[in-house]
């Protein structure tokens, strides 16, 4: 979502390079202007190296950018985003390796403690790794606590009193744990609990290794939360620097995104010249404007048929992507059987069966992500369903019921709308596109939202939301990757034009 320190992206307009480096459009100014003008700044002109071979070094390089920048996008653009610890199934192999040396290394430990005189090599290295863990949780003010620490947990000490059988360590666990219920977050307090109550020596050691574990694991999470306002105001630029240093070790780096545009503007050059009949003359690239091009594109990967592969610019969001396209095919769905059954019942339709139609279908259609899903035999289960509900709605107020006639039509309406040509659905689907194109032209932060077209009432709330949450990633979409495209539709559309004298991206 577009953060109140960034300036929203244009709304309908042409593509242009300025100094925010981001996609806006202005009816005035052809679009070849607007692609060529030397008013862009050094910002805004992302370059690509010619081909060259690439070594392990730069793979290993762009890897790391990659995967930096794709951290970044989800720390921002989640609020939810955490870490968690992440144990193997305990019949895995990995599991069952890592229980097998786990316990070897404990049994060690303890029959070290064990032998006369006592063994405390193992238990020294542990207090030592405790004494670092420890520290690493205090802040930089906090200079007595880690003087305390370092005092307490002197290695070279313990080991002077290990030389001589001194060694406390149900003392030092003590001392230990009450430094643990000191740093923790209140959600440990209970494991602190448990530690505290602990009898045996080398449990009580293996727990407090687990409880350090959770602490590290909060601590990194407190830490995503700190600097997640300083992401948001930076994430842009830093999104965009990252992909240009990709972009200079991995030229073929925009490739789907280049297809995917390309795709785009093939689909808009039909579509203008179908509505403006130009004949044998074609269509001029100064009547296309490359904002609507690129809201095509963003449209396209939505649909149920696109299976080609993401672009580079929207690998951060493709999980994202997938799951509002998985949304919009539920809600056409659940439209086109509301739709259908209000059609059917004309003005015996009742908006609380209306919303019983729609509560089933939205059950129904869940698992639809599953491989074992089957929609054909779902939408069997639900016509009869529909049907059900439709008579118990009419005997109820006390009308006839559906004639069989009546029944098998609207079972054969609702079974085949997953058909290319089912009337109903080819609605359903333009006026969804017809809403989301609007959507995605508008300018943020939104003053008002579009009107929910004619026949989507029912699923109004679910549509607006998927529009709402798409509009956001792509209009941050744009700000980041806009001067990229900006290069890509100047090489499709321009390639006559002599080319502006490239600026790397600092």
């Amino acid at each position: 979502m577009p953060f109140g320190n960034d300036k929203s992206s244009g709304s309908d307009g042409q593509l242009s390079d300025s100094d925010s480096s981001r996609l806006s459009e202005s009816m005035s100014d052809s679009p070849r202007d607007s692609f060529t003008s030397d008013s862009s700044s050094k910002h805004a002109s992302p370059v690509s190296s010619p081909p060259k071979a690439v070594t392990f070094d730069e793979v290993m390089a762009t890897t790391r950018n990659m995967s930096n920048l794709m951290l970044a996008h989800e720390i921002v653009t989640n609020e939810n985003f955490h870490l968690d610890t992440i144990d193997p199934p305990k019949n895995s192999l990995e599991g069952k390796v890592k229980q097998i040396v786990h316990k070897a290394f404990w049994d060690c430990l303890e029959s070290e403690l064990n032998e006369n005189p006592p063994q405390y090599e193992h238990a020294i290295k542990l207090f030592d790794e405790i004494k670092a863990i420890l520290l690493s949780f205090l802040t930089p003010g906090t200079n007595r606590l880690r003087t305390q620490i370092c005092e307490v947990l002197d290695v070279d000490l313990i080991r002077q009193q290990a030389e001589h059988n001194a060694v406390d360590i149900p003392k030092l666990g003590s001392y230990i744990i009450n430094i643990m219920s000191k740093l923790c977050a209140p959600v440990r307090d209970e494991d602190i609990k448990k530690l505290k109550a602990s009898g045996d020596v080398v449990q009580m050691l293996r727990d407090v290794f687990h409880v350090l574990d959770l602490m590290k694991m909060d601590m990194v999470n407190y830490t995503i939360t700190n600097i997640r306002p300083q992401l948001q105001r930076q994430l842009v630029e830093y999104e965009r620097v990252k992909f240009q240093e990709i972009l200079e070790k991995t030229p073929d780096a925009l490739n789907q995104t280049t297809e995917w545009i390309k795709e785009s503007l093939k689909d808009a050059l039909e579509k203008t010249s179908q509505q403006t009949a130009s004949g044998a003359n074609g269509v001029s690239v100064n009547h296309l404007s490359p904002t609507l091009v690129l809201n095509s594109g963003y449209l396209k990967l939505l649909q149920e048929e696109y299976h080609s592969a993401i672009p580079e610019t929207l690998i951060t969001d493709d999980s994202r992507i997938q799951e509002l396209k998985l949304k919009l095919l539920q809600v056409k769905l659940t439209a086109c059987i509301c739709l259908i059954t209000q059609n059917a019942m004309g003005p015996y339709c009742t908006n609380g069966l209306t919303d019983t139609i729609k509560e089933i279908t939205k059950v129904l259609l869940q698992g639809m992500n599953s491989k074992t899903f089957n929609l054909k035999e779902t939408l069997d289960a639900l016509s009869i369903k529909v049907c059900t509900e439709m008579n118990k709605s009419l005997t109820g107020r006390e009308l006839s019921p559906l004639s069989t006639e009546a029944q098998s039509f609207l079972v054969g309406q609702i079974c085949s709308i997953t058909e290319k040509d089912h009337p109903i659905c080819n609605l359903i689907e333009k006026r969804i596109n017809e809403y989301l194109n609007i959507f995605l032209c508008l300018p943020y932060p939104y003053k008002r939202v579009p009107k929910i077209p004619g026949g989507l009432t029912s699923v109004g709330q679910e549509l607006e939301f998927i529009a709402v949450h798409y509009a956001n990633i792509v209009n941050l979409n744009k700000q980041v990757y806009g001067p990229f495209y900006a290069g890509i539709f100047r090489k499709l559309l321009f390639s006559d034009a002599p080319e502006a004298k490239p600026e790397t991206v600092s």
